[in-house]
């Protein structure tokens, strides 16, 4: 499931740039400040060649930059802005930054004129200059108050101007107010001719979900500089260089007929909208599976702690009605002398894929307020934890199954070598079977579990083993031969759970990657599972620390798009492909979707975030780069869509997040109908809201 991105590599590389400046990470007493110095802080910005103390040692800014609140760009960790040593003027003890605004005398312009910005700026010890910037365009430098600056505004200038202003004191502590908007709409006395415009769309009939391609064609007396591309009136995507193209995605949701435009723009900002070109989109929904769609999500056993989700929230929320099935994550498969089994313990994880965690599995008890039934535990009752809680879930909701799920990213560890052979493959689904299936839990000191206790929790087994082949954690087990001795695992845990009753259930987490579904024969073991869950997410994300930012569970692939290599393609339609063409049925496949997102910080403007470079992972609530849909539904910044990918993004002028919302997924579940595939799966219920509201989004897709 979402693998966490390790920052080793980030801190190899400070111990390198600390190194090539003569100091290893514990510096010594020389860079050790000796005079009163400008402490670091956040907020302000820091000129090339300032001086600072941070945790001890002077640093020197290496550029010019301003350290925005909430990066974290202190001097110790971001040595691309700071190296180490440096003389602090032992006479300048101001640290606080003067406080500015701008504005301007007017709002908006309709002829050629000139407007007056006028600053107001503090502080503690006295303003020394204030610039005035269009932009990221200095245009003027004052020294005495008051502070203003003329500009002059022609119909070069149409559009909205932002303007801002930056105050300095003596120390050279600095601030940047927050920017005053002018708009300029000048008529322009020069080029009034418009450009020509006209479109075309491809195919021009749609029978089967995917893409059609929009081409225009424009010319203009000066020049085109830019083509925006329309399905009705909605903007779907903007051209700047011929030829001049776009794709709009379209499934069954779309039947009916779509009217596509192209508006053409030169640089005086004449501009001219095309004629409209036609598609008739008339794709027939395959019906589902006779069992109907499977609505699986993954309740993670951790998150009764830090991030408080009981499995009581599934009931309040409204999710539990929602789903078909529930799959408890994890289970561990440990290393008994040789012989690999399933097993109960509560220890810590060491960082070897060695831990457990039996007190939430069957040995916590639940209040009253936290008890999905609103009955409290007690001390000798037969089974508590987790997995109580699960069977008065499924007593609410008895059409609701439950699956054990073994493995995830960190307890993959010997999957290869307990599947290495047939006895060692017998054993291990005997114990998982025999601990998970018949319920013979290990008694607890208070008398409680023991044989039979836990039998009825869970009505199959999903196996997550991450991954056969490689491409998992450093220390899992991996064999050449793992190919093949997946499918036979799979048979073996088919074969045992029959010969325990009929209709126990099989599934396994299957990656996204048809690089990694190259390591597994489908094919060969289809007719041992019931399904399989594909993880079409984590495509891309913050371990990557220097972008470029990109989406990390898109339905469809943007050829344009940054990347090499395999996961460049990567996405939803990707892999449900590559599991079709392995020969894994359609009614089979069930397709991912993550409650959270991935993002990247200090990421520049261009094309509003998306494919630029990062200064690292953005900041998140339990690890950096990853963060829950709850949270980012309400993070500042603007929403945008991604016609050719089916995806969208949020970006507030420096942070980049990438998530599925509920247009996202009534997109996706439209293509799970379309292409009459089995359902849709979630990682992990605790990331969406109290509401809720992503489980019932793919809900209402499936009915």
């Amino acid at each position: 499931m979402p693998k966490t991105a390790l920052s080793i590599s980030a801190l190899f590389a400070l111990t390198l740039a600390l190194s090539a400046c003569g100091e290893s990470p514990q510096a010594s007493d020389v860079l050790r400040t000796q005079a009163v110095c400008t402490a670091w802080t956040e907020g302000p910005t820091y000129t090339a060649g300032q001086v600072v103390t941070y945790q001890g040692l002077t640093y020197t800014a290496i550029q010019t930059h301003t350290a925005y609140t909430g990066t974290n760009w202190n001097p110790r960790d971001t040595p691309s802005l700071w190296k180490v040593g440096g003389t602090c003027d032992s006479g300048s003890t101001d640290t606080t930054a003067p406080t500015v605004s701008v504005s301007s005398s007017a709002g908006s312009v309709t002829t050629a004129s000139t407007i007056t910005l006028t600053a107001s700026a503090s502080d503690n010890v006295g303003v020394t200059r204030v610039e005035f910037y269009d932009g990221a365009t200095l245009i003027g430098t004052h020294t005495t108050s008051p502070y203003t600056q003329a500009v002059t505004l022609t119909a070069a200038n149409n559009g909205t101007r932002s303007y801002t202003a930056r105050a300095f004191d003596a120390a050279g502590n600095s601030r940047v107010s927050a920017a005053t908007s002018v708009t300029v709409n000048i008529a322009g006395s020069g080029d009034t001719t418009a450009p020509t415009v006209s479109v075309t769309a491809s195919p021009t009939s749609v029978t089967a979900a995917g893409n059609v391609t929009l081409t225009a064609s424009a010319s203009d007396n000066v020049g085109v500089t830019r083509v925006e591309f329309y399905q009705g009136t909605t903007l779907l995507a903007t051209d700047t260089t011929a030829p001049y193209s776009a794709t709009d995605a379209v499934t069954s949701a779309q039947n009916g007929t779509r009217s596509y435009t192209a508006k053409a723009f030169d640089a005086a900002g004449n501009s001219r909208v095309s004629a409209a070109a036609s598609v008739t989109v008339s794709i027939g929904t395959t019906p589902p599976p006779s069992s109907g769609f499977k609505r699986v999500a993954y309740f993670a056993q951790w998150g009764i702690y830090g991030r408080g989700y009981q499995v009581k929230n599934i009931d309040t929320s409204g999710t539990a009605a929602t789903l078909t099935h529930i799959n408890y994550a994890f289970g561990n498969v440990y290393n008994a002398g040789g012989t690999y089994k399933c097993d109960m313990v509560t220890r810590a994880e060491s960082g070897s894929g060695d831990g457990g965690d039996a007190y939430a599995d069957y040995g916590k008890s639940f209040d009253a307020a936290t008890s999905v039934d609103g009955v409290a535990d007690v001390w000798n009752q037969p089974i508590k934890g987790n997995f109580n809680q699960l069977k008065k879930l499924k007593a609410r909701y008895p059409g609701l199954k439950t699956l054990i799920s073994l493995g995830g990213w960190t307890w993959s560890r010997y999957f290869s070598a307990a599947a290495s052979t047939d006895a060692s493959r017998r054993a291990l689904v005997s114990s998982c079977i025999d601990l998970y299936i018949k319920g013979n839990l290990p008694a607890t000191p208070d008398a409680s579990a023991g044989p039979g206790s836990a039998a009825g929790v869970f009505d199959g087994i999903d196996i997550d083993w991450e991954y056969p082949g490689g491409g998992g954690l450093a220390y899992n087990t991996v064999s050449a031969a793992d190919r093949q001795n997946f499918t036979l695992l799979l048979q073996e845990f088919r074969r045992q759970l029959d010969a325990v009753r009929p209709g126990l259930l099989l599934t396994i987490a299957a990656p996204g990657g048809p690089d990694k579904i190259a390591n597994q024969d489908p094919a060969g073991y289809r007719a041992a599972v019931d399904w399989v869950n594909i993880m079409t997410y984590d495509f891309r994300g913050a371990w990557d620390a220097g972008g470029p930012t990109n989406f990390h569970s898109n339905l469809y692939t943007d050829p344009n798009g940054p990347g090499s290599g395999p996961a460049k393609t990567y996405s939803v339609d990707t892999a449900v492909n590559a599991f079709l063409s392995a020969g894994m049925p359609a009614n089979k496949i069930v397709i991912g979707v993550p409650f959270y997102g991935r993002g990247w910080t200090g990421v520049p403007g261009a094309n509003n975030g998306l494919y630029q470079s990062a200064s690292g992972p953005a900041r998140g609530t339990y690890e950096a780069g990853i963060e829950d849909y709850k949270v980012l539904k309400n993070a500042p910044g603007t929403v945008f869509r991604n016609a050719t990918t089916g995806q969208m993004w949020k970006y507030d002028g420096t942070t980049f997040w990438s998530y599925d919302d509920e247009q996202v997924i009534a997109a996706k579940m439209a293509y799970v109908r379309s292409k009459g595939l089995g359902g849709a799966m979630a990682w992990s219920l605790d990331g969406d809201d109290a509401q809720g509201t992503l489980a019932k989004a793919v809900a209402n897709g499936l009915k």
